[in-house]
């Protein structure tokens, strides 16, 4: 490819709207343009990236034994009215009508058209296991779109889907799936982690993540330096308190804290650690009548250590909660509590709540807590003396850095990853209610067992690009970089040599399988280097007057501080051992 002949815009300054490098990078290198909110065009230099992230998944889905097909943009509500998520999705579902209006879905996933699909092919146990995918548009109406393609409106996704017989069988071929994504990823040429995860609305009971690590991601990762452990932070969990509880050795004390309505703010008026302060939290659920109206609210009184953030996911598997829970308002607050937030715990309640205690506080002796009276709490606070056991003790908090691993091997730490990938384990989740059946060996009708496994395919460049930069621009890793290497001739318009040298190279990178890309524009060397430096192309020759006399061509990789001077017979070989380090 000749630069000539190919569009290259780049940009000198980024976009004000432009929240994180990769936005901010992918605009200046001339790769995506904003046509609406969370609406990108893909420009041709953007455009060459995806491909390659596309024929790397492709290969190793095919690899895997997955078959491709397509399946469409817009999809007939009727499929979403079977398995309920037309009701259940929010305004994130885009909803349109046709000429006769009838309804249909800009999709955001696949899995009832796929079920469907399968419902109408695979009716024998003879033609499971299978897994179908297809790499496709997606439109999701995103609240803010923000981050560029990382959090767009429109994207493209790889979704695979798998079809079983019994949950055994899908599990494997769960595995499957999971280990193909790690021969993905590892492709890739990217520092990721895969780590357990919840499933959250898509459902399921078995889940991964494959997160790139970036200082900048929106998910934290927990993971064990001294074992395979690793868990987003929905998931994550601290071994267990190992301590049994304290003796109590303080008096139940009444004490003023005037204006300090926080664990931290109240710590500090006393001076004791953070630790010894317990956060009240209160939560309500609803139980509804025939007509959805609300027949009896039940309130919920959650206790954390001070220095601990609640966790939803875990608070919505504690019994009772599982159903569904909100935040209680403010009137039932003082209902049951007699004060505003910022005072409460579970000592002297005007009505009875039912309590439930992390497993953190379960084992505190001496602790703080609000006295349900503004400007007090209470302090030397202990558990059968001063109030009653909990009515569950549970895993309620996110976890800290230095927390012990559940598995025992060390102590937790955490980074800062961004979600590119995830394996699903779905059951029966869309088969039961679509009826997706195949027959066994006794001519019986079973349900089939599913799987669902997604890659951010426009998500993924960004992620890259989090992951690798520096002040001058993109780096891209060789993978799925635009161009592999970018032929940079000085003085091209002026001199012959220079000309025919850089012409034969690119031949000969070309004939080699080497996707190259010949400057031949003309710029001066400064303003040729900046835009190579930006748009990321990872190794660079520099052919000059002045080389080709010495009979020297200059190498640079992207991340190298200074250029090599490699034997202009010699440059083809040395480029290819670069290209395989």
């Amino acid at each position: 490819m000749k630069a000539s002949q190919f569009l290259i815009s780049t940009l000198k300054e980024a976009p004000a709207d432009a929240e994180v490098v990769s936005h901010r990078l992918m605009t200046r290198a001339g790769m995506i343009k904003k046509l609406g909110a969370g609406i990108y065009t893909y420009m041709p230099m953007g455009l060459r990236v995806i491909r390659k992230v596309e024929a790397i998944v492709r290969e190793e889905m095919n690899r895997a034994g997955a078959v491709e097909l397509l399946m469409p943009v817009v999809q007939p509500a009727e499929y979403w009215q079977e398995t309920g998520r037309w009701e259940k999705m929010g305004p994130e579902l885009m909803r349109v009508k046709d000429r006769h209006e009838r309804d249909f879905i800009i999709q955001p996933t696949s899995e009832e058209v796929v079920t469907d699909v399968a419902r109408q092919e695979l009716r024998s146990y003879k033609q499971l296991p299978r897994n179908f995918y297809h790499i496709q548009t997606k439109f999701r109406d995103e609240r803010r779109p923000r981050f560029g393609v990382m959090r767009s409106r429109e994207f493209i996704m790889k979704d695979a889907y798998s079809f079983d017989r019994d949950s055994a069988s899908a599990k494997a071929s769960y595995q499957v799936m999971a280990q193909a994504y790690r021969r993905i990823f590892d492709r890739f040429g990217l520092t990721y982690r895969a780590v357990a995860a919840d499933s959250g609305a898509i459902g399921g009971d078995l889940s991964e993540e494959f997160q790139v690590i970036a200082a900048t991601g929106e998910d934290a990762i927990v993971y064990c330096p001294g074992s395979d452990y690793a868990a987003n932070m929905e998931k994550a969990e601290a071994l267990a308190p190992q301590q049994g509880r304290g003796s109590a050795s303080a008096a139940l004390t009444k004490t003023p804290t005037p204006g300090k309505s926080t664990c931290g703010e109240v710590a500090e008026l006393l001076q004791v650690p953070l630790k010894t302060t317990v956060k009240s939290l209160v939560l309500a659920t609803d139980e509804l009548g025939a007509a959805g109206e609300v027949v009896r609210t039940q309130i919920w009184l959650l206790l954390l250590r001070g220095d601990h953030d609640m966790n939803e996911i875990k608070v919505g598997k504690v019994p009772g909660l599982d159903a569904g829970f909100r935040f209680a308002t403010s009137a039932e607050i003082a209902e049951h509590f007699g004060t505003k937030p910022g005072y409460l715990g579970p000592i002297d309640l005007r009505k009875p709540v039912r309590v439930v205690a992390d497993r953190e506080v379960a084992v505190l002796s001496d602790w703080i807590c609000g006295a349900n009276e503004e400007d007090f709490h209470f302090t030397g606070v202990n558990w059968g003396r001063d109030l009653p056991e909990p009515e569950a003790v549970a895993d309620l908090r996110n976890v800290v850095e230095g927390d012990l691993s559940p598995d025992g091997r060390g102590t937790l730490a955490i980074e800062r990853g961004i979600e590119v990938g995830h394996v699903f384990y779905l059951g029966t989740k869309y088969s039961q209610p679509m009826q997706a059946t195949f027959l066994d060996e006794a001519g019986k009708p079973q349900l089939m067992e599913m799987g669902c496994y997604g890659i951010g395919i426009t998500r993924l460049p960004a992620a890259a690009i989090e992951q690798n930069h520096d002040e001058r621009g993109i780096i891209w890793p060789d993978a799925i970089a635009p161009f592999t290497v970018v032929v940079c001739p000085i003085g091209m318009d002026r001199s012959a040599e220079v000309r025919a040298a850089a012409e034969q190279l690119h031949h000969d990178l070309a004939a080699a399988g080497i996707d190259v890309m010949l400057d031949d524009r003309g710029e001066r060397p400064g303003a040729m280097f900046a835009d190579w430096e930006l748009i990321g192309v990872p190794h660079r020759v520099v052919i000059s007057d002045r080389g080709l006399k010495e009979g020297q061509l200059e190498y640079q990789h992207r991340r190298d501080t200074a250029a090599t001077k490699v034997p202009a017979g010699e440059l083809l070989a040395f480029v290819k051992g670069r290209l395989q380090a």
